[in-house]
Parts: C-alpha cells; structure tokens; sequence
C-alpha cells in the first residue's frame, strides 16, 4: 500500500515558523510544502476554478511524483447540489487536467442538507473521465444505504472516511481499491492525540487499498502540519 499524506490546503499564514521558515516568501510556500509531503488537496476549486494556467504552474513548481487532489466547486456541490452535473464537471475536469499526471483524485463533499439520492450521484460521476478518482463525502445520514454503496462501487469512487473531534463521520465502506481519508478535527484543541493517530493508522492499513490518500483538514496553528508528519511516518 501507497500512503500519500498531506493537508487540506497550504496557504496558512499561521503556519510560519510551523512548516514556513520566516524568510521564505508567500510566492514560494508551495515549493517548501512539496518538499515535505507527497501530496496536498487543494481546496480553492471550491471556492473559485483556478484557470488551467494556476494548475499547470502548481505542475511545473512541484516535484515528480507529487500529488493533488482537487476539491470539487461548490457550485456543482452546493449550488446545483450535483443537478445538472454535465457542464461544471467539464469545466473543472478541463482546468484541472492541467495537472496531468499530478491530477489526484477529485473529492466531492456534499453539503450536509443534501439528502441521499442514488440516482442522481450516479449522473454526477458518470460525468468524469474513467481514468479519474473521485471520492465523495456525503453529510447526511440518508446516504447509508446499499443503493448508494452499489454507485460507488460501480463506479470504482471512494467513499471518504472523515472524523469529527473523534468520531468517524460515515461507514467504513470500501468501494475502491483505493481509499481517501479527511481529518478534520482532533480532541486535543485541533490537534489529533497519538492515540487517535494511531487508530486511524490502523484502519488505514486494514482497509487494504492500493494507495490511500490521507489529509488533515484541521490547519489552525499547524496542528494538520504537525498530525500529518507524524500520521506520515506511522505508514
């Protein structure tokens, strides 16, 4: 198994001194980043599609074997509320095949009012080149359900394993045979304890998959720089 760990994002101020030495300027963050860690999940596709021109310079400034994942828009999300998925999945995709072969998978997270319908995230991923990954984070409880497990497993997507302040945050289904995992919030303050590091080690290395794709979302005061170097070197 491939254990690719990373943040959610890497543009934080506050994590000077943390992972950003203080001469090092905003303009080369990314670059003192990769150096690091494998992979990161860029999160700006959600808010606003950068131009292909933004992603195939995140290509050329990182190194060979480096991975993004991208979050998909929230207009497509949130906004459509994955209705109509044809157009935006085509403008995302067109932009972010910028990356080539440092293209990840691209993480759906669903809003949390969005009730499970099977039929209509089965359109949604349809949508996507076969050869891309996509991982989908539901946020309602109504998406438990086998018709949903048998779309995800039909279309090789990922069910993302997220936690909470240390809950697990959907059923540890494995409908890939790769895994993508989000972390969002620990117990101690943001951080996650070793205990809970370990744990989520674990289920990492029992689920089996090819390449697990692990990211730590709770970025205030570094604490997902430090979860993830120390969650890095527990694979």
């Amino acid at each position: 198994m491939t254990w690719l760990v990373g943040t959610s994002g890497w543009q934080y101020r506050d994590w000077r001194g943390v992972l950003y030495p203080a001469g090092v300027p905003m303009r080369l963050w990314l670059e003192t980043y990769a150096a690091e860690f494998r992979t990161v999940e860029s999160n700006n596709a959600f808010y606003r599609l950068p131009s292909p021109a933004s992603f195939a310079a995140w290509r050329d400034r990182t190194p060979p074997g480096f991975v993004m994942a991208v979050k998909a828009s929230r207009f497509l999300t949130h906004i459509k509320r994955l209705a109509e998925p044809e157009e935006p999945v085509a403008r995302l995709m067109g932009a972010a095949a910028e990356l080539k072969d440092k293209l990840g998978p691209v993480l759906l997270q669903l809003p949390p009012t969005l009730k499970g319908d099977p039929g209509l995230l089965d359109r949604c991923l349809r949508c996507f080149p076969a050869h891309v990954r996509v991982a989908v984070e539901p946020r309602h409880p109504s998406w438990w359900s086998e018709e949903v497990r048998e779309v995800l497993l039909a279309r090789a997507a990922a069910l993302c394993w997220a936690d909470r302040l240390g809950r697990p945050q959907a059923p540890f289904w494995r409908t890939a045979d790769w895994g993508y995992v989000r972390l969002h919030e620990g117990t101690a303050g943001w951080e996650y304890g070793e205990r809970a590091l370990r744990t989520w080690a674990a289920r990492v290395r029992e689920a089996g998959w090819q390449d697990a794709y692990v990211y730590f979302n709770n970025d205030p005061g570094g604490a997902a720089v430090r979860n993830a170097r120390r969650f890095a070197r527990l694979g």
